[in-house]
């Protein structure tokens, strides 16, 4: 085996600190020794050097998807931000605070994506791991790589593509966005074809999350028949089924409680743990100290308006909107705030336990309802995945019909979207999906100005490029900033 001689520099600490999974005090004491002989092959052999290695991926996109979900949920047509994340709330575009603070989710993504790129190019190098684990390891690596490209492709448009091929060149030229959708699809492909039906620990990918992730890659693409077709194929697993619920408390409890590992309905999700710096940071931002529903206050950074027509339209009964509580801090009577992570125990404001969602099946059966309507039109097996949801929601047993179910008599298919559109904003507040949902289908214009009565500048719809890709990176230039920055 080929070994090198050489000093310990901040690359090798860098390796160091992925095999050890970021514990510092097992690489320091590289810096203090000679010289050495490095065998750099041992870096990426065995299968703890693995699971290190692949648990690096998870860190930085776990430590932003809080402040990401934030930010979204700001862009809405039912939240407002404090602070500074009140800004996004005019749709005019970033002013240099958030450019600053967009720069710095570009980053932790672009993290995510190296830690991916070193698994998949390393793990088939191994004279170690057998044919099955090299497969193993570069599907979960794959899955979060496109799950990390999706979010940049659908805030930023065309990025720069870093794959395991290019991991060593500085200079990185940028892709277009159909391109970066093309090497999505690609990684999920692979990630289908070699994930496991059953996670072997909460928190991993599965076959089913593969497919939940395709559904909505290619719902965003307007690739209809194949949305429906991976949804379908979820649904028909009989893998998971909606939480049965009979209160506010039990959403928080049963569906994001801080001490669930898991629940029937998730398909993927972001683990957190009650630890200092490795918590869920949505408790915090949204919770108001009068609620109770969090013991270190909390800083109410984002809330609602209850004369929102939004918020006014939500049929009453629905346990979702219960989540919202009026609480007057100085912005009025009318001010509501969501109290849909509760963590009473956290152990300070940056170590709550409550996991964060990527996919729930609530939203696959809207993904699946969504797109078979958009293809076949309307059919009871669409109406049915609607009416499971809504069901739950009312505090019903989401597999027997109700008098609240929708009806097929008299309801055109753009009423049937609208409703879809509306239930999955309801399902998945604060979990990042409504503003992409705007943008994706059209309808962000019109539904911010009836509910907020704000036009959107054309430059809000794409976050900016930060100025040091731009910079430092030889193989962009101004010009590819994206318009208006």
């Amino acid at each position: 085996m080929k070994t090198l001689k050489r000093l310990i520099d901040s690359k090798l600490l860098i390796a160091c600190l992925l095999i050890s999974g970021g514990v510092t005090s097992s690489c320091s004491d590289l810096l203090k020794e000679e010289p050495k002989e490095i065998v750099i092959e041992n870096f990426y052999q065995n299968k703890s050097d693995f699971d290190a290695a692949t648990n690096a991926i998870y860190f930085p996109l776990r430590m932003i998807r809080s402040e990401h979900v934030a930010v979204l949920s700001a862009h809405t047509d039912w939240g407002y931000g404090r602070g500074s994340r009140a800004q996004y709330n005019d749709f005019e575009g970033f002013n240099p605070t958030n450019i600053n603070a967009a720069a710095s989710r570009w980053n932790s993504f672009y993290q995510g994506i190296r830690n991916a790129n070193l698994v998949i190019e390393k793990a088939p190098m191994s004279e170690v791991l057998t044919e099955g684990e090299i497969n193993s390891y570069s599907a979960e690596a794959k899955f979060l790589r496109a799950l990390t490209y999706f979010d940049l492709v659908r805030n930023w448009g065309g990025v720069p593509l870093r794959t395991a091929e290019n991991i060593d060149l500085k200079d990185v030229p940028k892709s277009s966005a159909e391109e970066v959708y093309d090497f999505i699809l690609a990684d999920l492909e692979a990630a289908e074809m070699y994930l496991p039906e059953s996670a072997a620990e909460s928190g991993r990918p599965t076959l089913w999350a593969a497919k939940t992730l395709l559904a909505d890659v290619y719902l965003e693409l307007e690739e209809y028949e194949m949305a429906r077709t991976k949804a379908q194929e979820v649904i028909d697993a009989g893998a998971f089924q909606l939480v049965q619920i009979a209160s506010v408390d039990d959403i928080r409890e049963k569906i994001f409680g801080a001490t669930l590992i898991t629940s029937s309905e998730e398909i993927f999700a972001f683990k957190f743990t009650r630890q200092t710096g490795l918590g869920n940071g949505l408790p915090w931002i949204l919770n108001h100290p009068s609620t109770g529903l969090y013991n270190f206050g909390g800083a109410y950074a984002h809330y609602g308006d209850a004369t929102n027509p939004f918020h006014k339209e939500w049929q009453d009964g629905d346990l979702r909107k219960g989540l919202w509580q009026v609480v007057d801090f100085g912005l009025g009577d009318s001010t509501i705030v969501n109290g849909k992570y509760a963590e009473p125990q956290a152990v300070d404001n940056t170590g709550a336990g409550n996991n964060l969602p990527v996919y729930r099946y609530p939203e696959l059966l809207l993904v699946f309802a969504e797109a078979s309507a958009r293809v076949e039109g309307l059919t009871e097996g669409g109406l049915e995945a609607v009416n499971q949801v809504r069901r739950r929601a009312f505090g019903l047993d989401p597999m027997v019909a109700s008098d609240m179910d929708y009806m097929m008599d008299g309801l055109t298919l753009e009423e049937f979207l609208d409703i879809v559109l509306q239930e999955k904003a309801y399902e998945t507040q604060f979990e990042g999906k409504r503003w992409l949902d705007l943008k994706r289908t059209g309808r962000a214009e019109e539904l911010v100005m009836k509910n907020k009565g704000i036009s959107i500048a054309e430059r809000h719809y794409l976050w900016p490029i930060p100025l040091d890709e731009l910079n430092f990176n030889e193989a962009m230039s101004p010009a590819d900033q994206n318009p208006g920055y």
